[in-house]
C-alpha cells in the first residue's frame, strides 16, 4: 500500500479532491480518479458511478453539520456530485434508486442486443 497524503491545494473548497489532487491520488497509487458527475446521470456508467458514491458516502459516520451549522467535509463531498438534499437517509435512497435504474437499463440493453443478434433470452 502505498503512503500518500493529500496537501490543501488538493483539496477542493467546495467539498471532493481538485483536479490537482485527483492526478496526483492517480500518480501515486496507479488509481483512475474521475471528476464527479454533477448532474442527473446520462450514460450507465454515469448512473453507477453517482449511485455507488451517494450510497457509499451516505452510510460514512458523522454528520452533515457540526455544532455551529456550518457544512463537514462530508456535506462539501455530497454537494461537489450534485446532492441538495440534508439527510444522508435521503443521499443512500437516491443512490440506490440510481443503481437501481443502472441494473434496469442495463439489463434491458442487453436483451437488444440478444434480439439483434437473434439470441434467445
Amino acid at each position: 500500500m502505498v503512503k500518500f497524503s493529500l496537501r490543501s491545494s488538493d483539496k477542493n473548497k467546495k467539498g471532493g479532491l481538485s483536479a490537482s489532487g485527483r492526478a496526483r491520488y492517480n500518480r501515486a497509487t496507479g488509481s483512475n480518479l474521475r471528476p464527479p458527475v454533477k448532474t442527473r446521470p446520462d450514460t450507465l456508467t454515469e448512473y453507477r458511478r453517482k449511485g455507488s458514491f451517494l450510497v457509499r458516502m451516505g452510510s460514512n459516520k458523522g454528520k452533515l453539520f457540526d455544532s455551529i451549522g456550518r457544512k463537514t467535509r462530508l456535506k462539501l463531498s455530497l454537494e461537489a456530485w450534485g446532492y441538495k438534499g440534508r439527510s444522508k437517509q435521503e443521499a443512500i435512497a437516491l443512490g440506490r434508486r440510481y443503481l437501481r435504474i443502472y441494473q434496469n437499463k442495463k439489463k434491458w440493453k442487453n436483451v437488444c442486443v440478444a434480439i439483434e443478434k437473434n439470441q434467445r433470452c
